[in-house]
């Protein structure tokens, strides 16, 4: 008879990540649309890394609504060479990567765009080493500073930690 898990266990993307060392991020969901789009470049050489657990995503509530919302919108992707149903699977796939963080504690760092605040939050809760941005100028123009968290674009991300998904 199959041993019950105990429910103190870790997850094993999470003991991965700290034997290998995997760099954990957090994508902003312009990266996410990114690389579901037509040429997606580094956002989905990005993408593909955590989708083949070279980079440790991770997810929480805000960004969680936030990806289904701008995922939803299919007008925004009404050029993209993925079908609905395409998309979706990649997005599925992606979230099975990703290690869940519950957010305690609101930070508020005061960027510009005060929608922008929960990436921070989340990245702070799970002691990311990146978040993965395409806006970086609003993203580190916070009054509240982190100075171990690095604010990088996709190709910055793949120069920093490099890989080979």
């Amino acid at each position: 008879m199959p041993q019950a898990k105990p429910s103190g266990m870790p997850k094993f993307d999470s003991i991965c990540a700290i034997i290998f060392q995997m760099p954990t991020l957090v994508l902003d969901t312009n990266i996410l649309v990114s690389a579901l789009l037509r040429g997606g470049g580094a956002a989905r050489w990005v993408l593909r890394a955590c989708l083949t657990a070279h980079y440790q995503p991770v997810l929480g509530p805000a960004l969680l609504a936030e990806y289904e919302d701008v995922l939803g919108r299919a007008d925004l992707f009404r050029d993209s060479v993925l079908s609905a149903s395409d998309r979706s699977e990649v997005f599925d796939g992606f979230l099975n990567r990703c290690r869940w963080v519950e957010v305690f504690y609101a930070w508020r760092p005061n960027l510009p765009d005060e929608a922008d605040n929960h990436l921070i939050e989340l990245a702070v809760a799970a002691q990311a080493d990146a978040i993965v941005t395409r806006n970086l100028r609003d993203v580190t123009r916070g009054e509240l500073k982190f100075p171990l968290l690095r604010v990088l674009a996709p190709e910055q991300c793949l120069e920093v930690f490099p890989c080979r998904p």
